[in-house]
């Protein structure tokens, strides 16, 4: 996949004016259509609904749609580019969530970054059945997600969560290949941003009951200043980094990402190109597990990873075995909240998505830890682990039997939306 790909990529845009467009459920080729679907008939369902907003859910789209809400600050690779320069990227996720999962997605991305997206997004809530944050800085993004939590549908930051899902299933059946014991696993993080932090709280169950969450033996994150210590005075303006600093590295050591690796187990990267060295992997325990997940660039190349001694290895790139892509969460993550109609999306789903993700492998090799990324079979593995967590966490407001199978993606993934 060389530099053509981006000229093709512009040719396809300019072709197609974009990536996705609204397509018509019911036809209007009478008067009576027209009467059915706009005027007359539609005032008697919009009573209905101004009567019982819940029926918003039978009746309209909400049901199926999921806005994709950015303001294009920290896109994955090109960094704050704003809302027009978001657009693609968003349309691109869109058609995502339609390819893999049924859902209609729409990319909803604001030019300006000092307005009130929690007072935005609240406004225009009534129309959609999820929200999925996406691609906004870190720390405004961790506050904006906890701001819509009493919004009564799924709001979900995937650049936190989505790549956590992914890295804990991949760990998981990494220690299957390696034999090791998941709780046992001293891993470090570079990245102290949105995904650092997504993965650091969902491998040390930060918050979560810990009878439902098993935390690894001990996590470094670190940033471009070093390890998160309790000793940095510069993390207390940082709430993230501060929480981290304080519940993590339990060794507290003051020092570089190379002196975080020593003797480390995992390292997964969420930051910056080429940044780890042969030695660096070299220093670590012995069949280590490398995750280089920056965007196009790993932090240190799969080849010379290897070489170095890890065992195993993984980028989010789609050209090297074990590809880390939120598209093998998010998708079924939404699916399966949408079905349950599910007030929010708790620990509980994401931690099932994790486990239904890597359940999906059924034999786990060193450059196998996770399936295909268009393996049809994983959206409908993590969706029906995610209805079943949210009818258990008693956020569903409906159950499995009560979803309509008859209609559906035509793929491997038969739910669907409630009728």
């Amino acid at each position: 996949m060389g530099r053509d790909i981006y000229a093709e990529s512009l040719a396809l845009h300019e072709r197609h004016h974009g990536k996705i467009g609204i397509r018509g459920k019911v036809a209007v080729r009478t008067a009576h259509d027209l009467g059915l679907t706009y005027t007359p008939g539609v005032a008697g369902v919009s009573r209905q609904v101004a009567a019982d907003p819940d029926l918003a859910y039978r009746y309209t789209l909400k049901a199926n749609t999921v806005a994709i809400v950015s303001d294009g600050s920290a896109v994955l690779g090109l960094g704050d580019i704003g809302g027009y320069g978001a657009i693609p990227v968003m349309e691109g996720k869109a058609l995502l969530f339609k390819e893999f999962a049924g859902i209609d997605a729409f990319p909803i991305c604001f030019a300006d970054k000092g307005q009130d997206l929690v007072g935005q997004i609240r406004n225009i809530a009534p129309v959609f059945g999820g929200i999925n944050l996406e691609d906004i800085a870190a720390p405004r993004c961790f506050a904006i997600e906890e701001a819509l939590q009493d919004l009564g549908i799924p709001v979900m930051h995937d650049d936190q969560h989505g790549t956590g899902v992914v890295v804990l299933a991949a760990l998981v059946n990494a220690c299957r290949v390696l034999g090791k014991d998941f709780a046992d696993l001293t891993i470090v993080v570079s990245g102290g941003g949105a995904a650092g932090y997504g993965v650091a709280r969902l491998l040390t169950c930060l918050g979560m009951d810990r009878h439902l969450c098993t935390p690894v033996w001990d996590i470094i994150v670190c940033d471009s200043k070093g390890t998160l210590h309790r000793g940095r005075q510069d993390l207390l303006t940082v709430p993230h980094k501060y929480i981290l600093a304080h519940e993590t590295n339990r060794h507290d050591l003051d020092g570089t990402l190379a002196d975080a690796l020593v003797g480390a187990d995992v390292f997964i990267g969420v930051s910056a190109p080429g940044i780890v060295t042969a030695e660096m992997v070299g220093s670590m325990h012995d069949d280590p597990v490398v995750l280089a997940l920056a965007n196009p660039v790993p932090e240190i190349m799969p080849d010379e990873a290897s070489a170095a001694g890890a065992a195993v290895v993984g980028t989010g790139r789609s050209d090297f075995p074990n590809q880390v892509n939120n598209v093998l969460a998010f998708p079924g993550i939404f699916r399966g909240a949408l079905d349950a109609a599910a007030s929010r999306i708790t620990d509980e789903m994401k931690l099932a998505a994790a486990a239904a993700l890597a359940a999906t492998v059924d034999d786990p090799r060193p450059d196998h830890i996770l399936p295909d990324v268009l393996d049809r079979r994983v959206t409908g593995a993590v969706a029906a682990a995610v209805h079943e967590a949210a009818v258990q966490g008693g956020c569903a407001r409906r159950h499995p039997e009560e979803v309509d199978s008859s209609a559906g993606t035509g793929r491997e993934y038969r739910g669907t939306h409630p009728p």
